[in-house]
């Protein structure tokens, strides 16, 4: 063992087993490869070393990595600071800058020059530093008979203490997130850039080709990218958005590779995934599968359907709509496709005979575990089984007044204005105006009443006649009586009566005084529908439901580490929480049913195929079809059958989730050939259940996205500053 593993070992005592996990599952933290990944991916191929990768003292590949906006992945690809992510990614951004006059939804964007490059405020891309185990200082003081407010107490001490004492540069900032159920503790030092600006777009005929009927589908043909710059002051530091910053000097930006990718060739994604949970009883796998995801599958579903008939007859509601449309549909197809996985692979009595199977060890070696280990599992079962309704009624609560109604969410904010005035007078209420001033005017910009009320019918309804009667606001039944058992005729009144459906009317409220705002904000009839559902529901549902949740967190802390000790041979890998991570696998196509094959690219043709002229998912511009008859490819193209062809995306086996997006796909020599975005509806039961057989992530191939800058855009600048490299040919 070199001195470098023989230090690590007894800091990551808690992460180190016998061997890595079956290829492509596993989200990795990138200091620890040298430690447990760096052979298996080696041996898969890989020429790097894990110093390459993950280095503090050197420039290395993490360097080339962002977290962009907190919520997408995206990497540096040249020395002016140049990223790539996906065009879902830089949506709102894109659209923030649309108008009926300059369309870049429609038409695409592309900044001629670095002046005409467009600033987002709020937008940041964030660099990790990096990363420090930090779990004994965390955890130090804390006791096995805890309560859980008790622990998390010692542990805020011990944060804020080793926050507070943390030696760092100015524009630094230090971030500790829990890992394992909070049983182990790594500190992010980290550099953030509030200066990103957008350079340039595909129209959403690529970007987003196919749209919704195409999201979480192979074969796929979206180029789906945006390129945004980074600026920093002249010293390479973080600066507010400014004219006077300059496009931002990089550690490492990723050299780019213009060979391709075969089946069985290494790949590697680096990014920020969100959120998985691969360690869930089988208790929990069966209530979203029965329970979570089919209520809020429907719901969306609804909501969804009339959303798209406004999107297809009205070119501005269109435009209004587009991104909030792309975020709730991605959501409800997700889950569609989680079902289906977890059903198909048997996920359901794949994790009952693991339990099954830790049972066995528990009772075979009972004095070696601490006895609470038994009685976990039992547990989960009693408790998921008596909180099923509760579940449910928690979803629609969620999913309608949180998410799908509009008007319900603006009265919510309205509500928490009006708690912040009652509990801490006007500082408390003018501090959450300042910020609710801001998000107001983004979404009225984007905010149509009448699209908005016909949703609130259908789905007021599926409240009221699908939830068990004690989980229904009496207020919402008496409304619909008076309105003669119409949904309908509820909604219209209820919209019509309402100030929170004008912006100008708000505006107009929020100009009073604090005390005069409050009063008339507490008789607009959405308030007080607001209120109903949600007293009603604190009163019925969340006592319970919060008591099940806080029960079962304390439990899954407990129950990992019981997997860890009971299954000491197995190498675990934290689930998601929105920190950086390396996934590795292979090009792959997969067989998703019995007969089906699908191969691992697709090409340009494809999306020729495609093609409905007219049509708002899958129709092209004629510019596109023009390359394509003429065959004007450029050196983007492989020979496929003495052919020469554009690929355009390109299937995985890497472990991939929410926050991936925008993520680079790297080859075995540390050169970007892709750009992750998607993942097979088979396969997105993956945050749950990671299964190779179906399990694929999608990736634009890279080529696909310098065919479309260059010969589409004719953005040959941009190019012109990447770096183009050949490592297959050995250039």
């Amino acid at each position: 063992m070199s001195k470098i593993k023989f230090l690590l070992l007894p800091l990551f005592c808690f992460l180190l087993s016998a061997a890595p996990t079956r290829a492509g599952e596993g989200m990795w933290l990138p200091q620890l490869l040298q430690a447990l990944n760096e052979g298996d991916m080696q041996t898969m191929g890989m020429k790097l070393t894990a110093e390459q990768i993950y280095s503090v003292n050197q420039g290395s590949l993490k360097d080339a990595i962002v977290h962009f906006g907190g919520f997408c992945t995206a990497e540096v690809i040249s020395d002016q600071g140049l990223i790539l992510t996906n065009h879902h990614c830089g949506f709102s951004e894109i659209q923030s800058h649309t108008t009926l006059e300059n369309n870049y939804l429609r038409d695409g964007f592309w900044a001629t020059n670095k002046a005409d490059e467009k600033m987002n405020p709020g937008l940041y891309a964030k660099f990790i530093v990096r990363i420090d185990d930090v779990t004994k200082s965390i955890l130090t003081g804390t006791e096995p008979g805890m309560t859980k407010e008790e622990r998390q107490s010692v542990i805020d001490r011990n944060k804020n203490k080793l926050t507070a004492n943390f030696k760092k540069e100015s524009y630094q900032e230090v971030e500790i997130r829990p890992f394992f159920k909070g049983n182990q503790y790594f500190q992010f030092i980290t550099v953030s850039y509030p200066d990103v600006r957008l350079v340039g777009a595909p129209p959403s005929s690529i970007g987003k080709f196919g749209a919704d009927t195409d999201n979480w589908e192979w074969p796929r043909h979206t180029g789906d990218f945006s390129l945004f710059r980074i600026y920093s002051d002249e010293n390479g530091l973080p600066a507010e958005p400014s004219a006077d910053n300059i496009p931002y000097k990089p550690k490492h930006s990723l050299p780019i590779s213009l060979d391709g990718v075969e089946e069985g060739d290494f790949t590697m994604v680096f990014g920020f995934p969100g959120r998985t949970d691969e360690y869930l009883p089988a208790a929990a796998v069966e209530q979203i599968m029965v329970v979570t995801d089919p209520a809020k599958i429907a719901i969306r579903d609804k909501a969804l359907k009339i959303v798209d008939g406004y999107m297809r007859s009205d070119e501005e509601i269109k435009i209004k709509y587009a991104s909030k449309f792309a975020s709730i549909a991605n959501g409800w197809k997700k889950w569609i496709g989680e079902v289906q996985g977890l059903e198909k692979t048997n996920a359901l009595q794949k994790k009952r005979d693991y339990e099954a199977e830790f049972t066995r060890r528990l009772q075979e070696a009972k004095k070696e575990y601490d006895p609470r280990y038994a009685g976990l599992l039992p547990e989960f079962d009693k408790l998921y089984a008596a909180s099923a309704a509760d579940a449910k009624a928690a979803a629609y609560q969620s999913e309608i007044t949180g998410r799908n109604v509009e008007l319900l969410r603006v009265a919510g904010l309205m509500r928490r204005l009006t708690s912040a005035y009652e509990n801490n007078g006007e500082a408390g209420y003018n501090n959450f105006k300042a910020r609710l001033n801001n998000y107001l005017t983004g979404f009225y910009k984007d905010y149509v009443p009448a699209v908005d009320q016909d949703v609130f019918a259908a789905l007021i309804e599926m409240y009221a006649t699908d939830l068990e009667g004690k989980y229904v606001a009496p207020e919402v039944r008496t409304a619909v009586t008076n309105a003669g058992g119409s949904y309908a005729d509820y909604a219209k009144n209820l919209y019509a009566n309402s100030k929170f459906t004008s912006q100008k009317a708000v505006a107009g409220l929020l100009a009073q005084d604090p005390k005069a705002a409050v009063e008339a904000m507490k008789n607009d009839p959405a308030y007080k529908l607001i209120s109903a559902i949600q007293d009603h529901y604190n009163a019925t549902t969340a006592p319970a439901y919060d008591a099940f949740q806080t029960r079962v967190e304390e439990m899954m802390r407990l129950y990992m580490q019981a997997q860890k000790k009971v299954y000491a041979e197995k190498t675990f890998y934290p689930d998601a929480n929105s920190t950086m991570r390396v996934t590795y696998g292979q090009v792959a196509g997969y067989e998703p049913r019995d007969a089906v094959i699908y191969k691992n690219k697709t090409y340009l043709d494809g999306v020729i195929a495609k093609y409905v002229p007219g049509d708002y998912e899958f129709d092209l511009p004629k510019k596109l079809l023009d390359l394509h008859a003429a065959k004007d490819y450029g050196r983007y193209a492989e020979v496929v059958d003495g052919e020469e062809k554009v690929p355009v995306c390109f299937l995985g086996s890497n472990h991939t989730t929410g926050g991936n997006s925008g993520s680079p796909a790297i080859d075995a020599n540390g050169n970007l050939i892709g750009l992750n975005f998607d993942r097979v509806w088979e396969g997105t039961m993956s945050d749950i259940n990671y299964d190779r057989s179906i399990c694929r992530n999608i990736m634009v191939d890279i080529r696909y996205v310098l065919f479309i800058i260059d010969k589409y855009a004719g953005a040959e600048a941009l190019i012109e500053e990447m770096n183009l490299v050949h490592p297959k040919k050995g250039k």
